[in-house]
């Protein structure tokens, strides 16, 4: 090879390098940007969230995984004061099992399963209607693209607002992949 080639090869190189770094700095702005609602309808955004490790959640108070709502308080007490917090979103996309309004939830949340971290207001994760966030994490070009496909999948959003990692429903919050991925996000 030349090294004229050979030039050439490390400017391109360093061009997509520059590219990739810029599309995943313009997803994080991106996610951080996107608005949505507390259970109680205040107005808030991921970059309200800046410089914390958040798991987002989609959750639903009349299915088999409800329970999940123990294990995701348990984190919440665990890692809040290092910086880390829970966003549960209600969602009854899935065989309607969320059926109640935002008083209701939150109620129930509370009463039942002791629940401390932010709740949103209900939204859809899937179809038509999709949520913007949800768009950015899980649509077709989104952070991790595939449909949800039950209520409480995770997504964990590092420090930097950017999405790290996708946990499907059926993984228990507190089992050593998710544990890890959340320590391995707070590291300094």
């Amino acid at each position: 090879m030349k090294i004229l080639d050979i030039g050439i090869l490390v400017r391109l190189f360093a061009t997509s390098l520059l590219a990739v770094l810029a599309l995943a700095t313009s997803h994080a702005a991106e996610l951080s940007a996107i608005s949505f609602k507390t259970i109680t309808g205040k107005d808030t955004s991921l970059a309200d969230y800046k410089g914390k490790v958040v798991l987002v959640v989609n959750t639903a108070s009349k299915c088999g995984l409800t329970p999940q709502y123990k294990l995701l308080e348990a984190l919440q007490e665990k890692y809040e004061a290092k910086g880390f917090t829970v966003l549960g979103f209600p969602c009854n996309d899935f065989g309607g099992q969320e059926p109640g309004t935002a008083e209701e939830i939150q109620e129930f949340c509370k009463s039942t399963y002791a629940v401390s971290f932010p709740l949103m207001e209900k939204i859809h994760i899937k179809g038509p209607e999709q949520h913007p966030l949800y768009v950015a994490l899980s649509g077709k070009d989104g952070a991790f693209p595939g449909d949800v496909k039950w209520n409480f999948g995770k997504f964990l959003i590092g420090k930097d607002g950017k999405a790290i990692a996708r946990f499907e429903p059926k993984d228990k919050p507190d089992s050593p992949a998710i544990t890890t991925a959340i320590e391995n996000a707070l590291a300094p």
